[in-house]
């Protein structure tokens, strides 16, 4: 593990050792906890845009069939 310095203003010091407290783990490891998460998340929508960027373009015609009219699409007489 490696040792880190932060900087923090007093309400958030003190709103972060309030919530270690309730969690019973270090300030040091709440604060690890979090950036670890926040990271992992990050990294996960990051190849998850790389997949979706990577796939074909769909194609929104229906070959030689027009678009469907505004009526047409927000049709809801099914739930009338």
């Amino acid at each position: 593990m490696k040792n880190v310095t932060i900087t923090l203003d007093e309400g958030t010091a003190l709103l972060a050792r309030r919530e270690a407290a309730r969690l019973n783990v270090s300030l040091s490891r709440y604060v690890g906890d979090l950036l670890r998460d926040r990271l992992r998340q990050s990294r996960q929508y990051e190849l998850s845009m790389r997949r979706y960027l990577a796939l074909e373009p769909v194609r929104l015609g229906r070959g030689e069939e027009p678009y469907l009219s505004r009526e047409e699409a927000h049709d809801r007489a099914h739930l009338r």
